[in-house]
């Protein structure tokens, strides 16, 4: 087994998992669509396609069927007519929108001295 410094000995099955949720995840989409379930419990299509500005459908359905893959939110489809379907966070999907709150409440405690590093370096990149 593999060390880190969070887990000594890491399975590499766990390590696997981490490597690909983080890849899934730091994809901005996933982000978006987990948060946007998170503030609305329960959307249809085209109500997350509104609250995701600027993803196409295709990109929408894409990273909606990956997250359902993960076990990250529910698909129902309701069989009437015309059919709708309705998307939902499973409590897998709400532990990790949990779990990325840590870097919501990083980013914001820490967002002036990113800010000021960004223009320290674009200044002596200039210089």
């Amino acid at each position: 087994m593999k060390e880190t410094p969070c887990h000594p000995e890491l399975d590499p099955r766990v390590e696997a998992l981490v490597t690909e949720v983080i890849g899934r995840v730091a994809d901005k989409w996933t982000m978006i669509v987990l948060e946007a379930l998170t503030q609305h419990p329960v959307l249809r299509f085209t109500e997350l396609a509104r609250e995701v500005t600027g993803i196409s459908q295709k990109m929408l359905t894409q990273t909606v069927r990956a997250m359902e893959r993960d076990g990250l939110l529910v698909r129902t489809v309701h069989p009437v007519i015309p059919p709708h379907v309705d998307y939902r966070l499973t409590d897998l999907g709400h532990t990790l929108s949990e779990a990325f709150c840590g870097v919501w409440t990083w980013a914001e405690a820490n967002i002036d001295r990113i800010e000021r590093a960004r223009q320290d370096f674009d200044t002596r990149k200039i210089g």
